[in-house]
């Protein structure tokens, strides 16, 4: 009789232990599910670098998580000497509400106004990229999956990092009619002032400085692992 007891008591405090155990498994999923289940916010002028102009909006959407979270990074156009993030402000609001899904990366980088002739911009862009990369556990974003989208210069610069730079990888690149090919804009412009622009972006012509042309020309950096792209290009 004192071993039946024996066992069945053993067995209770059994039940209890595993009941107990189950319990605390479940609170501690409620609890985990309402911590991931992150707010959208937003954050304006973060800095990838010691420039004035090297800042960068960051919108994150609700329920973010590392493992499915998307990214668009916005770079805007301008000739290379003008322009901002503001450009794309006006999309905001129409991004966030067709890709509720998508974190928004809209950059500034220095500009040839300012004294920063090519390889400038292409560096900003390239530190920003790392910027976004090195923080996406901190944004709980997945950082395989970078989408770039630029406007004219800022598709110039865009297609450069997606084709020339391996890390961080680019997802894909969607381009708003960017120039591709500087040597070609030069000796073919659609404007008698093109050459005299790019001289001032590059420093000189493709006689002079061949080397920056052929480096800041997207066309020349395609290669059979390059991002998907989408060309958007007209009047």
């Amino acid at each position: 009789m004192r071993i039946d007891l024996f066992n069945l008591l053993m067995k209770m405090i059994s039940l209890l232990i595993t009941m107990s155990i189950f319990l605390s498994c479940q609170r501690n999923e409620k609890l985990t599910s309402v911590e991931t289940f992150l707010p959208a916010q937003s954050h304006l002028n973060i800095s990838y670098g010691e420039d004035s102009l090297q800042r960068m909006d960051v919108h994150l959407p609700a329920g973010r998580n590392p493992d499915s979270t998307k990214s668009i990074v916005l770079i805007h156009g301008g000739g290379w000497n003008g322009g901002s993030k503001n450009d794309f402000v006006p999309y905001i609001d129409t991004l966030k509400k067709r890709l509720p899904n998508y974190a928004l990366f809209n950059l500034n980088y220095r500009l040839v106004n300012g004294g920063h002739l090519f390889p400038s911009q292409e560096n900003d862009i390239k530190a920003a990229m790392e910027f976004i990369s090195n923080n996406s556990s901190q944004y709980h974003i997945n950082e395989d999956n970078l989408v770039l989208l630029g406007a004219s210069a800022g598709a110039h610069l865009a297609l450069l990092q997606a084709y020339k730079y391996n890390s961080p990888k680019v997802k894909a690149v969607i381009d708003f009619f960017g120039p591709v090919d500087l040597v070609t804009m030069y000796n073919d412009p659609w404007h008698q002032l093109v050459p005299y622009a790019l001289q001032m972006i590059t420093g000189g012509t493709p006689e002079t400085n061949n080397s920056i042309y052929h480096n800041s020309s997207p066309v020349n950096f395609i290669s059979s692992q390059s991002a998907p792209t989408l060309i958007f290009h007209g009047e």
